[in-house]
C-alpha cells in the first residue's frame, strides 16, 4: 500500500479577536495560506492537484458554501481542482488530513493539499426561521463566534454546558488547580516568544497581503505565574472555585494553515523531498462534557497503528485550547511534559479552530527535524466529545 507524507506546510499569523486579521475574509485567508504552501513545492504543475480538502468549523459566515473551493478559486488555480470543506469543530484540519493521506494510501490520489481557516472575528450572528410566517414577537440572534447556538432541547443540558464550564468541572474532578494552569500556560507564552525571537517560525508563517502583521499576535512576552494569577476566572467566580482564565486557556482567534500532502512517488512531482511520513492515525469521543480528555485515546491509538509506543516518541504537539484540558492528557500519557509544545502552543499562539490541526503538523514536522527526532504525535480535543491525533515519522532522523 502507498505511504503518504508531509511536503510542505505554510501558515498565516495567527491575529487576536478583532485584532490585525479582523479585516481580512476567511476565504482570503485560507487562499494565501494554499499559495503560501504550493510556493514550496517548486515543481508541481497545479493541475496535477488530485484533490483539496479544507477544514473550517464555522461556515455559517464568508467561509459558507465550501470554503476550500473558494480557496482554489481565489488562489488563481485551474477550475479543474477539486475541493470539499469537512467540520469536525476544532480538529477539521487535523481531519482533512487524516482523510487526505487514507486518499493516498489508497491509491485514489499523489497530491492532495489540505488545511484550514478560520476567522472568529467575522463570524456572523445567525437567526433562526421562524416555525410559522408573520411571528410578531422578538427574535434573538445567537453568535456563532464560539460554542452551542440554536441548540436542540432534547439535547441533555449537561452536554451543552459552555465549553469552559466543561473545563472547570474537569478541573474540580481531576484537581488540576489554578496555580498549575497558570504554570503551564506562562510556559507556552515563554516558549513561543523564544520560537518567533529564534526565528523559527520564519519560515512556517507566510505574510497576509494588506495587513501589517509579522508573527501571532497574541503571544505575551513578559507572562510569567505570577502575572496570569492576577487575571479574573472567566467561567465561574473565585469563591465558586473558578480556576480558568483568559491567560490560561486559548483565545479566539483569525488564521489559516495549509499543508502539502503526497505519495512517496509524489517527490518527482514537487521537486522537494518530504518532510515526514504520516505513519498513524486515531479518534476517539466520550461523553460531550468530557471533550479534553478524548485526545488521550485518540493518541494511543494513533501510536498502536504507527507501530510505537510512548517510549519512541521524541515530539508531541498537543493543541491548549485549556491549559486544564491539556494537563490532563499529559498526566495520562507516559511523556516526557519537556518534549511538548517547545516551541509553544494554543495558548500563546492562538486557536483559530478550523486551522489548529495543520498548524500542529506543520510545527510537528518541524521540531522533529530540529530536534534530529523520528517520531512525533500531534493531539487535539474537539467540542462535542472528540478527539484527533496523527504520528508522524521524521525518516531522516539519526536516531
Amino acid at each position: 500500500m502507498p505511504s503518504a507524507h508531509l511536503y510542505a506546510s505554510a501558515r498565516t499569523p495567527f491575529g487576536r479577536f478583532g485584532g490585525a486579521l479582523a479585516t481580512a475574509r476567511p476565504d482570503d485567508l485560507a487562499a494565501t495560506a494554499l499559495t503560501a504552501a504550493l510556493a514550496r513545492t517548486p515543481a508541481l504543475d497545479p493541475a496535477r492537484i488530485d484533490d483539496v480538502v479544507w477544514g473550517c468549523a464555522n461556515q455559517a459566515g464568508e467561509d459558507n458554501r465550501n470554503v476550500g473551493r473558494m480557496a482554489v478559486l481565489l488562489a488563481g488555480l485551474p477550475t479543474s481542482v477539486p475541493a470539499t470543506t469537512v467540520n469536525r469543530l476544532c480538529g477539521s484540519s487535523l481531519d482533512a488530513a487524516a482523510l487526505a493521506s487514507r486518499s493516498i494510501e489508497t491509491g485514489d490520489a499523489d497530491v492532495v493539499v489540505t488545511g484550514g481557516v478560520e476567522s472568529m472575528s467575522r463570524a456572523p450572528w445567525v437567526l433562526p426561521k421562524p416555525e410559522r410566517a408573520f411571528p410578531a414577537g422578538d427574535v434573538t440572534a445567537a453568535s456563532t463566534t464560539l460554542g452551542w447556538r440554536l441548540v436542540n432541547p432534547n439535547m441533555p443540558s449537561q452536554w451543552t454546558a459552555s465549553l469552559g464550564e466543561c473545563n472547570e468541572q474537569l478541573a474540580q474532578r481531576l484537581g488540576i488547580g489554578r496555580e498549575r494552569q497558570d504554570a503551564f500556560a506562562a510556559r507556552s507564552h515563554q516558549l513561543a516568544a523564544k520560537a518567533w525571537a529564534d526565528g523559527f517560525y520564519d519560515h512556517l508563517v507566510t505574510d497576509v497581503p494588506g495587513v501589517e502583521l509579522t508573527r501571532d499576535e497574541c503571544v505575551r512576552d513578559g507572562s510569567t505565574p505570577q502575572t496570569l494569577a492576577k487575571l479574573t476566572p472567566s467561567f465561574r467566580s473565585p469563591a465558586d472555585g473558578g480556576t480558568i482564565t483568559a491567560g490560561n486557556a486559548s483565545p479566539l482567534t483569525d488564521g489559516a494553515a495549509a499543508l502539502v500532502i503526497g505519495s512517496e512517488r509524489a517527490a518527482e512531482l514537487l521537486g522537494t523531498a518530504p518532510l515526514a511520513r504520516i505513519a498513524g492515525r486515531g479518534a476517539h469521543a466520550l461523553d460531550p462534557r468530557d471533550f479534553g480528555l478524548a485526545p488521550i485515546e485518540a493518541a494511543d491509538q494513533a501510536l498502536a497503528r504507527a507501530g510505537i509506543g510512548w517510549s519512541d516518541v521524541g515530539a508531541v504537539e498537543l493543541n491548549e485550547a485549556f491549559a486544564v484540558q491539556s494537563l490532563a492528557c499529559l498526566d495520562a500519557w507516559d511523556v516526557d511534559p519537556d518534549l511538548v509544545n517547545t516551541r509553544g502552543g494554543a495558548i500563546a499562539l492562538g486557536h483559530p479552530l478550523g486551522a489548529s490541526g495543520a498548524r500542529l503538523l506543520g510545527t510537528l514536522a518541524a521540531v522533529l527535524r530540529e530536534r534530529d527526532a523520528r517520531w512525533g504525535v500531534a493531539a487535539l480535543c474537539i467540542g462535542v466529545g472528540q478527539g484527533l491525533a496523527v504520528v508522524l515519522e521524521n525518516q531522516e532522523a539519526s536516531r
